[in-house]
């Protein structure tokens, strides 16, 4: 089983600054998360984590992750992986949580009802499921850049919890968090962690 599982959220982009739900839309990063990414990969080169020299490195192919992972040091080790995209929530794409409530009339919340024309919970979670089959099969930690709710759902599948469980793990741009074990059953050791953002 893997050692460790770390997570990165990519760095602030102009939709995720002003609430836009951001899937498959290829947004790069803003100045501001270009420099969060630099010094994210300034603290995981020091102690005590001397650069993860042993860690298999994945990345999602969107431009605003795989930036964040270059400009972290991890460029040249990472390889692409389309399960780590963000959850691609269809007719709300672009749109801010304001305005799906406003069009629909309703209290929309994205961890209760989901997306229209989008991924469904079930289909996330099984994107998520994948990943963290994988990573439990490795022999070595993993690190991942990928997106906030897929990052999210990718924590509560890691604890055998449903999606909407990821409504309670808050995930700030640019922050690195670590799920491992305790006593032999999945656990958080670090979670929305943005000290070096300080």
């Amino acid at each position: 089983m893997a050692a460790r599982i770390l997570l990165v959220r990519h760095g602030k982009t102009e939709w995720s600054a002003a609430g836009r739900h951001t899937s498959r839309t290829d947004v790069p990063l803003l100045d501001e998360g270009r420099r969060a990414a630099r010094l994210l990969g300034e603290r995981l080169a020091r102690e005590p984590w001397n650069g993860l020299p042993g860690a298999e490195v994945r990345t999602s192919p969107l431009s605003r992750a795989r930036e964040t992972c270059e400009i972290a040091g991890f460029g040249e080790r990472a390889r692409e992986w389309d399960a780590l995209k963000e959850w691609d929530y269809g007719a709300y794409e672009g749109l801010t949580t304001e305005q799906i409530r406003k069009d629909s009339g309703t209290d929309w919340f994205v961890w209760r009802d989901g997306v229209v024309d989008g991924e469904s919970m079930r289909e996330v979670a099984a994107r998520a499921d994948g990943v963290v089959e994988w990573a439990r099969s490795a022999d070595r930690d993993v690190l991942l850049f990928a997106h906030g709710h897929f990052l999210r759902v990718l924590g509560a599948r890691w604890l055998g919890q449903e999606v909407p469980f990821g409504a309670c793990l808050s995930l700030a741009a640019a922050s690195f968090s670590v799920l491992g074990w305790a006593y032999g059953s999945p656990a958080v050791g670090r979670w929305n962690d943005t000290g070096h953002l300080d």
